[in-house]
């Protein structure tokens, strides 16, 4: 007989793990616009805007690597906690650090900070799941996670990009989701093996899901980056024409439920070639669409929602057949 007691406790610690997700989603979302505002502000070009975001990927890459290795011995509420405080602190310090080399500085630890927070969390909420309903969790993770990204540029939009606030909203988000997970109450997994051989070697254990989630990401920012452009080539207003983005974000958290809950009852590899598929007609189809503004939003929806439900069904499928240090590696691959 089960206990339920040991039930709502997993339940607590799911929704702890997956809102700090999401308040990740929205510090991340939001400081990516901020640093490049206030680099602008400051007179600096593109070239070292891009510069600058480079030193974010710089600081994924090593946490990357040595992720897997370092959890077993440092654990991963702890990394959790140490990830988020020091988001916190580098969000604060920009304002009051106006010099070049410290902004650099302080992206290539904001970079770090985010993808240990960003690949504990997955390995995290992942173990907290059942088989019975793994994907259905992740697919609750994902959509919280999509919430967040979307949430911090509405937010700047609110705010501003001036002054200190904009900073201290980013901070103030990271100590919410500490209060969140430093809750003895809040289950934390314990792996305690150290993998062995070279961290590259999980690009091997898992290729098609990290080949998978690759690609999908390379399209997927393919489709957010010209999908206004092309409309407003055909004639779309800029207003409508940008409209089209937010609702491709829609379907990219209203559907991960239903894709979830398909995850649980059908085979899940098929489940993602089925999505794939889906996501190519689409890409094929809605240029021709365009004419006809309701069948092109309706196509959005859709397409966001199977591109973010093949990430989604790609961590349940890994989840259910890795785990410790395994995972995590490759977790990290996929997130890179």
């Amino acid at each position: 007989m089960s206990d339920p007691t040991s039930g709502r406790s997993t339940l607590l610690s799911q929704a702890a793990v997956i809102a700090t997700a999401s308040m990740f989603g929205l510090t991340y979302s939001l400081s990516a616009g901020l640093i490049a505002f206030g680099l602008a502000d400051q007179g600096w070009g593109e070239a070292v805007i891009g510069a600058n975001a480079a030193m974010h990927a710089a600081g994924v890459i090593i946490v990357a690597l040595l992720l897997p290795r370092i959890v077993p011995f440092f654990g991963m509420r702890r990394l959790v906690l140490l990830a988020l405080v020091t988001a916190g602190v580098v969000l604060a310090a920009f304002p009051l650090l106006p010099y070049i080399a410290l902004w650099f500085l302080l992206r290539l630890l904001l970079g770090m900070a985010s993808e240990v927070l960003f690949v504990l969390s997955e390995t995290w909420t992942n173990s907290l799941s059942r088989e019975a309903t793994r994907a259905r969790v992740m697919a609750a993770y994902t959509a919280a996670l999509s919430i967040g990204f979307a949430g911090g540029p509405f937010i700047l939009s609110m705010i501003g990009t001036s002054g200190y606030l904009p900073y201290l909203a980013g901070a103030g988000f990271a100590l919410v989701a500490i209060f969140l997970v430093a809750s003895p109450r809040v289950e934390a997994p314990v792996f305690s093996e150290v993998p062995v051989g070279s961290p590259l070697r999980f690009l091997h254990l898992a290729p098609v899901a990290i080949a998978a989630t690759m690609l999908n990401a390379a399209l997927e920012t393919s489709g957010l980056s010209f999908l206004a452009i092309y409309a407003m080539q055909l004639g779309w207003p800029e207003t409508e024409a940008t409209q089209l983005m937010t609702v491709m974000m829609v379907g990219a958290i209203v559907l991960q439920l239903p894709i979830g809950w398909l995850g649980d009852k059908l085979d899940r590899v098929m489940l993602v070639v089925i999505l794939a598929i889906a996501a190519a007609l689409g890409a094929l189809v809605w240029p021709f669409a365009l004419g006809l503004p309701w069948l092109t939003y309706a196509l959005l929806f859709l397409w966001g929602g199977a591109f973010v439900g093949i990430y989604t069904l790609m961590l349940a499928v890994v989840g259910s057949r890795f785990h410790g240090s395994e995972l995590i590696g490759i977790y990290a691959a996929m997130g890179l």
